[in-house]
């Protein structure tokens, strides 16, 4: 008999990338290797950002306006490309956050049903 392991990570659903990326620019203007080791940091490495997903995430948030860009130098000396949150994005991000507890909150309803034993 053999038994399925967990998955040692969640994929992420469709459109969390841009809140994951702007509640995380919430704390400040960061990089973007910063931004994907804080998502992994924060989500107990349940959640990973691949370079390939997180770049053009980071390019279509700043086509919005939801996020502006500036060459600065990294705490290593290096010339890095740093995001900040705008306030248009700081709007979005309380839009986004909402929408997530609200689905959340569906969910929870659905997959713990308070009226109904799980037979």
């Amino acid at each position: 008999m053999s038994r399925k392991k967990p998955p040692s990570r969640v994929e992420l659903l469709q459109g969390t990338l841009d809140l994951l990326i702007l509640r995380t620019l919430l704390a400040g203007p960061t990089h973007g290797h910063a931004i994907a080791k804080h998502i992994q940091r924060t989500s107990e490495d349940l959640l990973q950002v691949e370079t390939g997903s997180l770049y053009p995430a980071l390019h279509r948030l700043e086509a919005k306006s939801w996020v502006a860009a500036s060459w600065e130098l990294s705490d290593k000396g290096k010339r890095a490309k740093y995001y900040r949150l705008t306030p248009l994005g700081r709007k979005q991000l309380a839009t986004e956050q909402s929408k997530w507890q609200a689905f959340a909150r569906a969910m929870g309803l659905i997959l713990n049903p308070v009226d109904q034993e799980v037979k």
